[in-house]
C-alpha cells in the first residue's frame, strides 16, 4: 500500500482526493495538511511514500524549500498538484527534484496513475506538459524568454506581479533586499522591458502569474 499525504490549502481538495481513493487497493491517504509547516511535522512522524503538494500551499514561499524537503526526506517522492502554469513551473519543479507535476484540471484517475508510477521510481509529466514543452521548443526566441529565467527569478517575478515591494519579497524569500533588486534588474534585462508595469504585463503574457 502506497502511503500518501495531501498538502493543499483547500478542504474541498482534501475531501475530493480522499473520497476518490477511499477504496483504492494500492493507495492510502494517511495524512492531510493545510500549510507547509505541517508538512515537515508529518514527514517526521509518519512514513510517507508520496507527498502531493500544491506550490501555492500556505507557508511555502520558494521551490528551494521543496528542494530542501527532498534532501531531508529522500525516501518520500513529491508530486506537484497545482493550478499554476505548467509550461513555466513544471520544468523548474522537475529540475528541483520532484517526481512529477499534475495540473489540477486533470482527472483524479491521472493523479492515481502518477502516484503509482512515481512510487516505482519514474519521473512523470502529464501529456499537456509534454505537448506544451514540445510547442515551446518550436517557438521564436522572444516567445521562449521565460526559459532563460532561473527558479529564483521566476519566484521574484511572481511576487512582483502580486504587487509586493522589494523588502517584502526579501522577507518572504529570506534574502537581502539588495539581492532582490539585482534579480529585478536581471528580469528587466532578460524580458527586454524598462519598467515594472511592462515587466508585470510580460509575466502575464508568459502565464508566469
Amino acid at each position: 500500500m502506497i502511503k500518501v499525504c495531501i498538502a493543499d490549502n483547500y478542504p474541498v481538495v482534501h475531501f475530493g482526493v480522499k473520497s476518490y481513493f477511499k477504496d483504492n487497493a494500492d493507495i492510502s491517504i494517511v495524512a492531510n495538511v493545510g500549510n507547509f509547516l505541517m508538512v515537515r511535522d508529518i514527514l517526521l512522524t509518519k512514513e510517507i511514500d508520496v507527498l502531493i503538494l500544491d506550490l501555492e500551499l500556505e507557508g511555502l514561499s520558494s521551490i528551494f524549500e521543496v528542494k530542501a524537503l527532498l534532501k531531508n526526506f529522500p525516501k518520500t517522492k513529491i508530486i506537484i498538484f497545482s493550478g499554476l502554469s505548467e509550461q513555466i513551473y513544471a520544468p523548474n519543479a522537475i529540475k528541483a527534484g520532484v517526481s512529477g507535476f499534475i495540473h489540477k484540471k486533470e482527472k483524479l484517475e491521472t493523479l492515481g496513475q502518477s502516484i503509482i508510477k512515481v512510487h516505482q521510481g519514474k519521473i512523470i509529466m502529464n501529456e499537456t506538459v509534454k505537448k506544451n514543452l514540445a510547442l515551446i521548443a518550436k517557438q521564436s526566441k522572444s516567445e521562449r524568454l521565460y526559459r532563460k529565467l532561473s527558479n529564483r527569478e521566476v519566484e521574484v517575478l511572481r511576487y512582483l506581479s502580486d504587487g509586493k515591494k522589494n523588502h517584502e519579497i526579501a522577507d518572504i524569500l529570506k534574502l537581502n533586499e539588495k539581492t532582490i533588486s539585482t534579480y529585478k534588474l536581471r528580469l528587466l534585462t532578460k524580458l527586454n522591458v524598462t519598467n515594472l508595469v511592462d515587466l508585470v504585463n510580460k509575466a502575464k503574457t508568459l502565464e508566469i502569474v
